[in-house]
C-alpha cells in the first residue's frame, strides 16, 4: 500500500534510474523512496529538484506538496491528470454554472460540514461535557440552510455554526497551556488556533491528493467561489472531513499530553509548531487517516482516508445524475 513521504531535513531530491534519492544538505548520508510505495511527497525543508526529478514524478503520479517556513501549504506540482475526462470536467461546469444546481452542492458541503461538527460535540458532551447550548444553537442555525439564496449566506450560517463548536473547545480541551478563546488566521494567535491552520492545510492537501486520483477536476468547487485561487473542490469535501480527522487529532494531542507548550514558537508573525510539533502532529495525523470504522453499506472496514476517496466518487455519480449526493456523517 502507497503511503506518503514527508521530509523535514534540507537536502536535494533526485532520480536515480527507477526510485528517488534523498541526499541531505550537510553531505551525511542518502535516502531512497521507492515510487512504489509513495504516494505523495510533502516537503517543509529547503529542498532543491530538477526538472528531470519532475517528469519522472509526473510519470509515476506522485504529487509533490510544498510548505513554507511556518509549516502552511504554499503550492503543489501535480502530476497530468491521470483520469480526469473532458465530460466530467463539462459535467463540473454545468453544475456550476446553474445556480440551482450549485446550491444544491453547496447547501449540502455545509450540512455535512455541520452533522460532523455536532458529532464531535456529542461525543464529548456525553462524556461530561455541558455542551448543549453549543449543539442549540448550531441545530437552529443548520434548519435555516434551505432559506439560503446565495453560496454567501450559506458560508454565513455555517460560519455562526463554527463560532459556536470553536466556542466550546475550552469546555473540551484540558490544561492552562492550551487555551482557544476564538479563530483567529493569519497569524494564528496562540497555540489551538496553530494546531488548527496546521492540520486544515494538511487537509486540504489530503483531500487534493485524492481528487487527483478521480475523474473530477480540483479547479471546479461548488461552496467556495471557482475564481483566481487555483483549486476549490478539495476545499470543499474538506469542510465535511476538518471536524472528525483534523479536530479529533488535536483532542487526542492536548488531552493525552502528547504535545507540549515547548512544541510552539512565539514569533513577530504568530505562534508556530515546531519541527519536533509539525512532526507529532503529522504522526497522529497520519494515524488518523488509517484507522478504520465499519462501512454501513459496504459491510467492511473502510481507512478515513479510503473515506475521502469514496466520498469524491458519490460526487462524480450526483454529477452524471446516477445518485444525488449525500455527505458522510460519523456515527459517533
Amino acid at each position: 500500500m502507497r503511503k506518503p513521504v514527508y521530509i523535514f531535513n534540507g537536502g536535494e531530491l533526485q532520480r536515480q534510474q527507477n526510485t528517488l534519492r534523498f541526499a541531505l544538505a550537510d553531505g551525511s548520508g542518502k535516502r531512497f523512496v521507492p515510487v512504489e510505495t509513495t504516494s505523495e511527497i510533502h516537503v517543509f525543508g529547503e529542498v532543491t529538484v530538477n526538472t528531470k526529478l519532475l517528469v519522472f514524478l509526473s510519470q509515476s503520479h506522485i504529487p509533490l506538496h510544498v510548505y513554507n517556513y511556518y509549516g502552511y501549504w504554499s503550492g503543489s506540482y501535480m502530476p497530468r491528470e491521470q483520469y480526469v475526462s473532458g465530460f466530467m470536467t463539462l459535467r463540473q461546469a454545468s453544475h456550476y454554472l446553474e445556480h440551482e444546481r450549485r446550491m444544491e452542492l453547496a447547501r449540502i458541503f455545509v450540512l455535512g460540514a455541520i452533522a460532523n461538527m455536532e458529532r464531535v460535540l456529542g461525543y464529548y458532551k456525553r462524556r461530561g461535557n455541558d455542551l448543549s447550548a453549543a449543539l442549540d444553537g448550531m441545530s437552529s442555525r443548520k434548519i435555516r440552510l434551505d432559506e439560503a439564496l446565495t453560496t454567501d449566506e450559506l458560508m454565513a450560517l455555517e460560519g455562526g455554526c463554527r463560532e459556536l463548536y470553536y466556542k466550546s473547545w475550552d469546555s473540551i480541551l484540558k490544561g492552562e497551556d492550551f487555551k482557544f478563546e476564538k479563530r483567529t488566521r493569519r497569524p494564528p494567535a496562540n497555540r489551538v488556533n496553530a494546531l488548527v491552520s496546521f492540520g486544515n492545510s494538511l487537509m486540504y492537501v489530503t483531500v487534493l491528493s485524492e481528487i487527483h486520483r478521480t475523474h473530477l477536476d480540483p479547479r471546479i468547487g461548488y461552496l467556495h467561489t471557482t475564481n483566481q485561487r487555483r483549486y476549490t473542490l478539495n476545499l470543499d469535501v474538506a469542510e465535511i472531513f476538518k471536524p472528525i480527522i483534523v479536530d479529533r487529532v488535536i483532542f487526542a494531542l492536548l488531552n493525552r499530553g502528547a504535545l507540549k507548550a515547548s512544541d510552539f514558537r512565539d514569533a513577530t508573525e504568530g505562534v508556530f509548531l515546531t519541527e519536533k510539533g509539525k512532526k507529532t502532529f503529522l504522526e497522529a495525523y497520519e494515524t488518523r487517516l488509517k484507522e478504520t470504522i465499519k462501512h454501513p453499506k459496504l459491510g467492511r472496514n473502510v481507512s478515513y482516508r479510503r473515506l475521502i476517496r469514496m466520498e469524491l466518487y458519490k460526487l462524480e455519480k450526483h454529477l452524471i445524475g446516477d445518485e444525488t449526493y449525500t455527505p458522510f456523517v460519523s456515527r459517533w
